[in-house]
């Protein structure tokens, strides 16, 4: 039972660092459509820093299934792992557009 609130609790880990991740690259969007590609590249750097938290608690379940121990797969880890998969295709998308924007304004 301890593992499953651990998985539990790690899901809702990747939710929210990928959530505030997506919410970053969005922002990164507006600041460049505004001509902020100073504020634009500092919200990619939030980005990252939540990108590297979510990767941290997927790691953790990938090491432990390794370890031997069982990870009951759920919706809410299947939930979880979409939110991270969409983030980080948001954050290719969202450099390419800010790179775009900087082409733009030279």
């Amino acid at each position: 039972m301890s593992t499953l609130v651990t998985v539990e609790q790690t899901a809702f880990q990747l939710i929210l660092h990928a959530g505030n991740a997506k919410s970053s690259l969005m922002e990164a969007m507006q600041a460049a459509r505004e001509g902020k590609l100073d504020e634009a590249n500092s919200k990619i750097d939030e980005a990252k820093i939540e990108l590297n938290h979510a990767h941290h608690a997927q790691t953790s379940l990938i090491q432990g299934e390794a370890r031997g121990e069982k990870v009951e797969l759920s919706i809410l880890l299947i939930h979880a792992q979409d939110h991270l998969m969409n983030a980080l295709t948001m954050r290719d998308l969202v450099t390419e557009i800010i790179y775009l924007h900087e082409k733009l304004d030279k």
